[in-house]
């Protein structure tokens, strides 16, 4: 698993990236009450910012780490937001890319790196 300074993490799986928000950024949010997920067959950038999570605190984008075009998205969110909180790292996924360049998921932090990061914040 890897992840970027926004607080989304890649899992790879051969060309395809599962992309969500990490436990931190879940926790920051406060209870999710929407999620709004991309739309199967968009192309993203790394940096654009794909879904949409709402908390009772406030409205955010979520960002593509990695450029590709979304070949699923997790459909289960718009009934059970919660499940952000409850599982950020797994069942709450927000959707999965197939990655245009699988290296540039080499280029984001590996979990030692990340908690270094969030020591600093």
């Amino acid at each position: 698993m890897r992840f970027t300074k926004d607080h989304e993490w890649v899992r790879l799986d051969g060309d395809v990236a599962t992309v969500g928000i990490t436990g931190y950024a879940a926790e920051q949010l406060g209870d999710v009450v929407f999620v709004e997920v991309p739309d199967v067959g968009k192309s993203v950038k790394a940096g654009d910012g794909f879904a949409v999570v709402e908390s009772v605190k406030a409205a955010s984008d979520v960002y593509a780490p990695v450029a590709g075009e979304v070949v699923e998205a997790n459909g289960e969110l718009s009934g059970a937001p919660e499940t952000v909180n409850a599982d950020p790292t797994g069942a709450g996924w927000f959707a999965k890319l197939k990655v245009s360049d699988p290296s540039e998921v080499d280029a984001l932090m590996d979990q030692s790196a990340y908690d270094a990061y969030l020591a600093t914040l």
